[in-house]
């Protein structure tokens, strides 16, 4: 039933336009692919480091930095990831790989979201640099590890299935 209703969406002319282009449905896929490689690759660290590891380094230099990054690259992924979305729209919403990916990729928003309101409850800036962080800390970071890898291999999947 959802799926019919996109069906217009794969009529528009410019994502008619973006489908059968030469250049601009790799350039948009390139920009996917950035985006996501900017989420993770910002991610991975960050969630690293709250759940240990590179201790010697003060943690507020990885959620500053690596934060922004991930924002910008989830925007990024969501402009793209959209564009591309509707260039076969029914087809991605009824395939369960995309529908357990973007499950994944709110869950994953969701938890950033209470992470960060986590860390200002725990103030982490006021723990000592080397300090293990506060457990209700490490399970987000480590649900977040799990999940955004989780989408980058769903996403992954969806170009072979």
């Amino acid at each position: 039933m959802i799926e019919q209703s996109l069906a217009p969406v794969e009529n528009l002319a410019f994502v008619s336009a973006l489908r059968n282009s030469t250049f601009m449905y790799p350039l948009v896929n390139a920009g996917h692919i950035l985006g996501v490689s900017m989420l993770v690759g910002g991610i991975v660290p960050l969630d690293l480091r709250l759940l240990g590891l590179w201790r010697s380094y003060p943690v507020m230099v990885f959620v500053d930095v690596l934060r922004i990054t991930s924002v910008i690259g989830l925007g990024l992924a969501v402009v793209c990831g959209a564009l591309l979305f509707a260039t076969a729209a029914v087809d991605y919403a009824g395939s369960p790989l995309f529908q357990a990916k973007i499950l994944l990729v709110l869950l994953g928003v969701l938890n950033a979201l209470i992470l960060g309101r986590v860390l200002k409850h725990e103030d982490i800036r006021s723990l000592p640099m080397k300090a293990r962080m506060p457990s209700s800390v490490r399970v987000r970071a480590g649900m977040s590890l799990v999940g955004w890898i989780s989408v980058l291999i769903l996403g992954r999947l969806l170009g072979y299935f």
